[in-house]
């Protein structure tokens, strides 16, 4: 690793926090120029911490991505709200992340008691101001939500089309510490390839369902390894867990319609990831109510030192 121990180049550690929705692993991905987490429109697609790692000639922040605060109704949730806020500790600034609105809404609230002890500086990034039939109407979220905080900060910005990311980046340089790298230059995240592979599945299963069952599913990479007979394939195998026989038939589809359209839609994107052809083989299991219990959230990655 090319470590640098001058007094000028910065390094440093940014936590990004707010409720679903607002765009955080969007932003991420943006920063990072790679996609290290995925993204859907469905509450709680990001249920583990992700680090997205940007480095450059002259400073590398490492950004943790973490799960939406919301009221927790499960064990799975309790976990995700709790490393949500874990992830504010020990890091040189926080990026709270909301959207325009007229009043302030009760979770982003919550997430601003939650922060008031927080000795680094904190930032309100009002995030899809393209969503705005005038960018004046900004002011408004600006003037309701800067009285609840001191914020060091305030940047409107607009992921979706590049809108102020980059002045937000300089600012965060500025209070960055100096200090040596902490990550390798090509490291992008700190997961490993299956993590993200699972991910990538999962992902296809959040935009091709609806109702209860985003929520409850569940994707495990079971074996990774070369083919056999033709070695410029990776065989994948991996299971997709729900909680109901319901469910599973959903998933499956009428004559595996569904499930042919989340393999075929995945493996383009883990090709994209592996940069080589892939073999995907999907099998469906049912894991009753494996949202609240202990034992099967540690099988699934999701034990409270991984969430």
């Amino acid at each position: 690793m090319d470590f640098k121990f001058d007094d000028t180049y910065k390094s440093g550690f940014v936590a990004i926090i707010g409720r679903p929705n607002v765009g955080k692993s969007t932003f991420l991905n943006k920063v990072v120029g790679k996609k290290v987490a995925i993204m859907s429109d469905k509450p709680q697609t990001t249920r583990n911490k992700i680090l997205g790692i940007v480095t450059t000639d002259e400073y590398q922040i490492a950004f943790t991505d973490t799960p939406g605060i919301h009221k927790a109704k499960t064990e799975l949730g309790r976990r995700m709200v709790a490393a949500s806020y874990d992830s504010v500790a020990g890091v040189d600034a926080v990026i709270f992340m909301t959207t325009p609105v007229k009043h302030v809404l009760p979770g982003d609230q919550i997430i601003l008691d939650n922060l008031k002890n927080t000795r680094v500086p904190v930032y309100l990034v009002i995030n899809k101001v393209d969503q705005l039939k005038k960018f004046n109407d900004i002011d408004l979220t600006i003037a309701i939500y800067k009285d609840l905080y001191p914020f060091a900060g305030i940047f409107p910005v607009s992921v979706l089309e590049d809108k102020n990311v980059d002045k937000l980046l300089d600012q965060i340089r500025v209070v960055l510490p100096f200090g040596p790298k902490f990550y390798p230059d090509d490291m992008v995240s700190d997961h490993g390839d299956r993590f993200l592979i699972s991910e990538l599945i999962r992902e296809k299963l959040l935009i091709a369902t609806k109702e209860e069952i985003p929520h409850s599913i569940a994707v495990t990479i079971e074996e990774v390894k070369e083919n056999p007979d033709n070695p410029e394939y990776l065989d994948i195998y991996a299971t997709i867990y729900c909680e109901r026989d319901s469910q599973k038939k959903i998933i499956i589809g009428h004559n595996g319609e569904m499930i042919k359209q989340i393999k075929n839609k995945s493996i383009a994107d883990i090709k994209k990831l592996l940069d080589r052809k892939v073999h995907l083989d999907l099998w469906v299991k049912v894991k009753k109510d494996w949202k609240d219990k202990s034992v099967d959230l540690a099988m699934l990655g999701y034990s409270k030192d991984e969430v």
